[in-house]
């Protein structure tokens, strides 16, 4: 019996969706949604090449500081998001680090500021299609630690918090649709997201983080702020933060793994500390 036992899908190692194969992607791997990110990631790296273009998904690998590192565009929402952690997972990669846009609920978040996810409300059904709606969508602490270290490295504004994955961007996040359609419920849903301290809304974060839970994977999340949804400001700026501090958040991860390799530690905690 192979890893793909009970797949329709004839092929012993490369992936149907993203077209990569074993060797193609190092073990940690950001996840735009966006295709045309991918170059703008590639720009915060060392180097890199395209290894894959299929459908949404565009992989890229290459080095930053010096530690291997790739990037798979996943298209919106957490559908898409899933086939890439089920068919990377197949591939070897072992962090995988969600890079996006969203938009900020909270009044202390500004257009451009970074959100860091700590754990995300499940508001998308792909990951209920996996486990029971109960179980917890958290990011993995050493990945939420590298990527504050790198934010406040590279000296950008950003918090840490909970995010809300929807399905929808307009109903979903409680904007108006077609002809001013307003989802049922979606103001007073956004107004008790705000009361429990959520920070902002995306589409792929919680279903990201849930599956890498259930595999043993590390996960976690960064996004620019594009909207403030409390002030109804919305510019495209800043695209490159998130970008950059999750790779920077690469490197860092590689570093606190060689520390927790030389120590007696199962696995990296403050007291080791960084470089």
């Amino acid at each position: 019996m192979t890893d793909n036992a009970g797949s329709e899908d004839p092929r012993e190692d490369e992936q149907y969706h993203l077209e990569v194969t074993s060797g193609d992607v190092a073990d940690s791997v950001l996840l735009p949604g966006d295709p045309g990110r991918v170059e703008t990631i590639l720009d915060c790296w060392d180097d890199g090449e395209v290894m894959a273009d299929h459908r949404e998904y565009r992989t890229a690998t290459g080095t930053t500081d010096g530690a291997p590192i790739s990037v798979t565009s996943t298209g919106i929402g957490s559908p898409g998001a899933a086939i890439a952690v089920e068919e990377l997972a197949r591939v070897g990669a072992d962090t995988l680090l969600r890079v996006g846009s969203c938009g900020a609920i909270q009044p202390e978040t500004d257009v451009g500021d970074l959100i860091i996810t700590a754990g995300a409300v499940r508001q998308e059904g792909t990951s209920d299609e996996y486990i029971r709606e109960d179980y917890p969508a958290v990011a993995d602490h050493a990945v939420v630690a590298a990527l504050a270290a790198a934010a406040e490295e590279l000296g950008y504004d950003y918090h840490v918090g909970l995010t809300a994955s929807t399905d929808s961007f307009y109903a979903g996040q409680s904007r108006e649709g077609f002809g001013g359609y307003r989802g049922r419920g979606s103001e007073e849903m956004v107004e008790e997201l705000k009361r429990a301290n959520v920070l902002n809304f995306e589409m792929e974060a919680s279903a990201i983080l849930t599956l890498a839970n259930i595999y043993g994977l590390r996960a976690g999340a960064v996004c620019t702020v594009y909207a403030d949804r409390t002030t109804g400001e919305f510019e495209v700026t800043g695209e490159q933060r998130a970008a950059k501090t999750a790779s920077r958040a690469v490197s860092l991860l590689a570093e606190m793994d060689e520390q927790v390799a030389d120590s007696d530690a199962s696995e990296w905690h403050a007291k080791l500390g960084l470089d």
